[in-house]
């Protein structure tokens, strides 16, 4: 049977790769850059961890598609499937890095106004879900996509599919066997801050902001009961004004110029180097003769190679249900 979506690349790097020192935050889950079989959609594609639970995971998605916060990514299309090892869901492609990999292409901290940004977009999409009795329970570094519009948070239910979760974002109420909860949430939105604004997952208090450690300290305080509230964090995470104006949106905050230059040229690169891999798909299409297809059954497709390319830094020849890999195709 034909799988609706074959891989173009990893939005990630590679987990298989020697890690560079300080070693990047882990990722909670595996997103790939997809593109449908049978139709021309680019789809951003989320799979479980290796050993994660496949119905835990789609049981995260469904709920995902349901909730809907502000600063996500809507759920478009789940596996469908009720059993089975291949859990996967989509949603759009709109040109993304993940935040490790901003830091990595800004070359270390990123400035104040784009850590608030993150902050206040993260606050406004915990507030909602917490007003509904729900944790997100995947708030990390890696969680974290930033986009030319915005922010967004994925992994949605990551610490509840699967223990491969990132210990230093991970609230100590939650390391020592307990549910996730929307304290736990606010922890791990500190953890983010902190390492978007020191490029370190545990920095010391001296090493952070004046401007923003005490929020962040806040945030990262052991006792849940002492953490501010999500909504709490808006106006705390607001920049001064002389009016002393309270934030009520992250959007209030989304001037033009709120990315660094370089991490808004690795998305438009990014863009590019998509569009660059579909033209390369087309030339190589067979004709009406016959011929080879690019995207034959060993692998070797419309992906743009190993990595340091702008799509992401893996593999970009997988084929979803078709690869050199195990269950979805996707490898390791």
């Amino acid at each position: 049977m034909e799988r609706p979506y074959r891989l173009v690349t990893r939005l990630d790097p590679s987990q298989d790769r020697p890690a560079p020192h300080p070693s990047p935050p882990p990722v909670p889950c595996r997103r790939f850059i997809a593109r449908g079989t049978t139709s021309e959609r680019t789809v951003l594609l989320t799979a479980p961890l290796p050993g994660a639970d496949p119905v835990l995971f789609r049981a995260e998605a469904e709920a995902a598609q349901r909730l809907a916060p502000p600063w996500t990514f809507p759920v478009t299309e789940t596996d469908g499937a009720a059993h089975g090892a291949d859990a996967w869901f989509t949603t759009p492609y709109v040109p993304a890095l993940p935040l490790p990999v901003a830091l990595a292409v800004h070359g270390g901290p990123l400035p104040e106004e784009t850590v608030r940004v993150i902050g206040a977009a993260l606050a406004e999409t915990l507030t909602a879900l917490h007003a509904q009795g729900v944790a997100h329970a995947g708030v990390a570094p890696a969680s974290v996509l930033l986009t030319a519009d915005g922010p967004r948070l994925t992994c949605f239910g990551a610490a509840r599919a699967t223990d491969r979760v990132d210990r230093a974002a991970q609230a100590p109420e939650q390391a020592t066997g307990g549910l996730p909860r929307p304290p736990g949430d606010v922890y791990g939105l500190g953890a983010v801050l902190a390492y978007a604004a020191t490029g370190l997952t545990v920095p010391e208090r001296s090493e952070l902001p004046s401007a923003l450690g005490a929020t962040i300290t806040a945030c990262l305080t052991r006792d849940p009961a002492h953490r501010p509230s999500a909504a709490a964090l808006l106006p705390a995470l607001s920049p001064p004004t002389p009016h002393g104006t309270v934030l009520g949106s992250a959007t209030t905050l989304l001037t033009p110029d709120w990315l660094p230059p370089r991490v808004v040229a690795a998305l438009a690169h990014q863009s590019a180097a998509l569009l660059a891999a579909d033209l390369a798909v087309t030339a190589e299409a067979p004709g009406p003769g016959g011929g080879s297809a690019t995207g034959n059954d060993h692998g070797h497709g419309s992906g743009t190679g190993h990595g340091h390319d702008g799509l992401g830094q893996g593999r970009g020849h997988d084929r979803l249900g078709q690869a050199h890999g195990h269950g979805i195709g996707i490898g390791n």
